[in-house]
């Protein structure tokens, strides 16, 4: 029968919490696990984990199971948690930094939420903005449902809640400068 090696696991989990504070900027160690994060999340009932949760298996050095959740793609990055965290801990700057690492791993728990993150980076870079009816009609051919919702497609043109030609920034440039400096500096867009 194996050993566990508690030392091993120990300073594994502390490389990868420092790696997150390496890009995050937070400590996960911060956390006193109140909770307000949780009661505050609008999406914490569809996630695996909860916001506390996630923040806990961090602190246990619990690598794999935070890089396999599905709460770290869920994540909205509305912030509530921010605002309503008594150690001002920016857990949405930590689901990214999950995200990001577990996308570098192969983690990713479904291809579509891959494709979509990567086709609305692209439309973003393209146009300053998105353009909703080009990203639909992109991820749902890429995705292989061309027709998914296409039911709804009519509603909403007439409503102008979506538009056939992408409205582009005046000054895309800049918009293109961050594109560019994130690739620079060794980070992922694509």
């Amino acid at each position: 029968m194996e050993r566990l090696n508690l030392s091993a696991a120990f300073t594994e989990g502390q490389d990868f919490r420092d790696k997150i504070k390496a890009f995050s900027g937070v400590d996960v160690k911060d956390c006193y696990q109140c909770g307000k994060c949780t009661a505050g999340c609008p999406v914490a009932f569809a996630m695996d984990y909860t916001p506390r949760q996630v923040m806990r298996l961090l602190q246990l050095g619990l690598k794999e199971e935070a890089l396999k959740c599905r709460s770290i793609w869920l994540c909205a990055h509305c912030e509530t948690c921010y605002a309503r965290c008594p150690k001002e801990i920016d857990l949405a700057k930590v689901m990214e930094a999950l995200r990001i690492e577990a996308k570098g791993l192969g983690y990713v728990p479904e291809k579509n939420i891959n494709l979509f993150n990567d086709l609305f980076l692209e439309s973003v870079e393209k146009y300053g903005r998105v353009h909703e009816m080009g990203l639909i009609l992109n991820f749902n051919l890429r995705s292989g449902q061309p027709f998914k919702d296409a039911g709804l497609g009519p509603k909403l043109l007439s409503n102008g809640k979506i538009h056939i030609t992408a409205e582009k920034i005046e000054d895309n440039g800049a918009v293109k400068r961050i594109f560019e400096n994130v690739r620079r500096m060794g980070g992922e867009v694509e």
